[in-house]
């Protein structure tokens, strides 16, 4: 069953000023091919991972076998891979991070996905609510119409990603996207109107 979003999971990067800091100096220094920048940044960041990861499992279908560490392990082999990634700051890392955490599940869900796509459980996207995944067609789904949507207007579904996947507030996706937070508002409501439509014609 689709479950709606709840604003309390979602992954604020409350942390003192000084660790974000550090993060940000990391960042740069990874820019610059430190590889052991990286060895440094994990434990400052695997908390926060570990809530994201935990948030994404709690809408897996219940026979997953995926588990948080399992999924933030694969998050760091693909960051750790990525090429002429340009760190801005913590809250770019972590919109990053989610979208590696969902790629990964996407093709775990790919190589489970049997059947007839199905929607006897809509998904929900309310003002104050998104997407939610229970099942592996229905995650794949999800993923195939946020690529039409990318096709379609990047920013917009990037607007989405880093929202429901990376949990990032209007203000932190105005700083990731360097635009307005009217203009992420305005982007959410036409990706969610967008995403509606597509989706039900899947159905």
């Amino acid at each position: 069953m689709f479950m709606g979003y709840n604003r309390s999971e979602s992954h604020q990067f409350n942390m003192p000023d000084d660790v974000s800091h550090q993060i940000t100096l990391l960042l740069v220094e990874w820019n610059k091919g430190d590889d052991n920048a990286l060895e440094q940044l994990m434990p400052l960041v695997y908390e926060e991972l570990r809530r994201m990861a935990r948030g994404y499992l709690k809408r897996q279908p219940p026979n997953h076998t995926f588990q948080t560490s399992e999924l933030i392990h694969e998050a760091y082999l693909k960051l750790a891979k990525g090429d002429d990634q340009n760190w801005q700051n913590r809250a770019h890392f972590f919109g990053v991070a989610a979208k590696a955490m969902r790629h990964i599940l996407v093709d775990y869900a790919r190589s489970k996905k049997s059947g007839k796509r199905g929607w006897e459980n809509r998904i929900s996207l309310g003002a104050e609510t998104a997407v939610s995944t229970g099942r592996s067609a229905e995650l794949v789904a999800l993923n195939d119409a946020l690529t039409a949507l990318q096709a379609l207007d990047e920013r917009k579904s990037r607007v989405v990603e880093l929202r429901y996947f990376g949990g990032l507030t209007n203000e932190e996706m105005a700083e990731v996207l360097k635009i307005s937070t009217e203009t992420v508002k305005r982007d959410w409501r036409f990706a969610r109107t967008w995403l509606l439509r597509e989706l039900a014609t899947a159905s």
